[in-house]
């Protein structure tokens, strides 16, 4: 075994992020939308926000970089501690999806004991185009220019997640009714899953820094306290809503029939009670959009979009 700052074969869980960079040969480029997190704090403490009961058998983990996250995701699925504060040993996999071809490679390398071990997959491929692993629950620090379209990827999944995100996304994540940060993006997911900020992280803790903080938020699965018939038109009708946001509920459905797909909005409106017309998208809770749905499905013909 090699000691954890000379790469290959050294056990995993302490492997120097600046070191890995080194070894990789190149720098994280911001024009691609790549930010090492460096901070070995952070990175010890990002595994520890999966859910106590997370099934951690087989991890994902989207945009691996130089692999610093890599290194303690395997930590984490390959050892544990019992009872006595022994080390045990315990069955796992990792799969790594990597959009560039250097770093995929690299992962590869730098990892090249626990591929052949069967514990690591890396697929160079980008992660909202490939097929998903039937992974379990996923830990990542994601591209932040594409982080939504790849939340919205694995929130249907019902999996826990723990992922990096700007701050300001996250606080849109977990936002509740009434709230200025409140919109399409908290309805949505926590149609999915309880989502809570559960470290914010300072720009130092990147190189190169990015513009903005970033938060780990964490989305444990759970189903909703309401019924949605067509979750489809549950979504498209959110959507179509909080682009009326600062105008009442009545005349944001009348004006949003091409996004919803509403056929008859005037019947939507005709059979909703006045005083939800009165309020604005920003003040109904999850469970309210969803009664609002259900109806709007009833009374106004809905159609494909």
């Amino acid at each position: 075994m090699t000691d954890s700052s000379t790469g290959v074969g050294a056990a995993y869980g302490d492997r120097d992020p600046d070191a890995l960079a080194r070894r990789a040969g190149e720098r994280a480029n911001p024009d691609r939308d790549q930010h090492f997190l460096v901070d070995d704090r952070v990175l010890d403490r990002i595994p520890t926000y999966l859910p106590d009961d997370a099934d951690a058998s087989h991890l994902l983990e989207i945009g691996g970089g130089a692999g610093a996250l890599t290194d303690r995701l395997l930590a984490t699925i390959t050892s544990t501690e019992s009872a006595d504060g022994d080390a045990e040993t315990r069955g796992g996999r990792l799969t790594v999806i990597e959009r560039d071809r250097n770093f995929a490679d690299f992962l590869r390398q730098e990892f090249a004991a626990a591929v052949d071990d069967g514990l690591l997959d890396v697929i160079e491929g980008d992660a909202l185009d490939v097929d998903l692993p039937p992974f379990t629950a996923c830990v990542s620090n994601l591209p932040y220019g594409v982080s939504s379209e790849i939340a919205f990827r694995l929130l249907p999944e019902g999996k826990p997640l723990v992922l990096m995100f700007q701050a300001e996304f996250a606080e849109r994540m977990v936002a509740s009714a009434g709230e200025s940060e409140y919109g399409r993006l908290s309805v949505s997911a926590q149609h999915y899953a309880a989502v809570e900020i559960v470290e914010r992280v300072p720009k130092e803790a990147f190189d190169p820094q990015p513009a903005v903080e970033s938060a780990i938020v964490r989305c444990t699965p759970r189903d909703p306290d309401y019924e949605v018939g067509d979750e489809a038109f549950f979504l498209r009708f959110v959507k179509a809503l909080f682009t009326q946001r600062r105008k009442t509920v009545r005349n944001a459905i009348r004006n949003t029939g091409h996004i919803s797909g509403l056929g008859d909005p005037d019947a939507v409106v005709d059979a909703a009670d006045e005083d939800l017309l009165r309020r604005r998208p920003g003040t109904l809770d999850p469970s309210a959009f969803a009664a609002l749905a259900e109806l709007a499905r009833g009374h106004g013909s809905p159609t494909e979009v």
